[in-house]
């Protein structure tokens, strides 16, 4: 049973959060050990990089929806597969909108319509 003095609808369940990435998957642009800062939302952007859930298991990847609707996430480092999303029950839990690096920060901003209505792009600033 849920604690009923937690409110899961809170403010605190709408505000960015930070995360160690684990592991090569993607690099080089987010090398192991790099910290990023996730803006929840369940909102996606064509090419943007994404926190998701798929079928209980949870990833950071780039997000990929191609011309025909077909949609995957992608790992930056080629000798990962994609995950192919057709017919799998997954959803968005956030992107990602900073980096760190040993205190080198780069911000990512997603400007354009979501990959739901048209493909977009993804815009970084250092």
């Amino acid at each position: 049973m849920a604690d009923p003095s937690i409110d899961s609808t809170g403010c605190s369940m709408h505000e960015p959060y930070a995360l160690q990435v684990l592991g090569d998957q993607m690099e080089p642009e987010f090398p192991d050990r790099c910290i990023v800062i996730i803006e929840p939302t369940d909102v996606r952007y064509d090419d943007s990089y994404v926190f998701v859930e798929v079928e209980g298991v949870r990833w950071f990847r780039k997000y990929v929806r191609a011309p025909d609707g077909r949609e995957r996430l992608i790992a930056l480092n080629p000798i990962y597969p994609d995950i192919e999303l057709d017919g799998l029950d997954w959803h968005v839990l956030g992107v990602i909108i900073q980096r760190n690096i040993r205190r080198q920060i780069k911000h990512y901003h997603y400007s354009h319509a979501p990959a739901t209505s048209a493909p977009a792009h993804i815009r970084a600033l250092s």
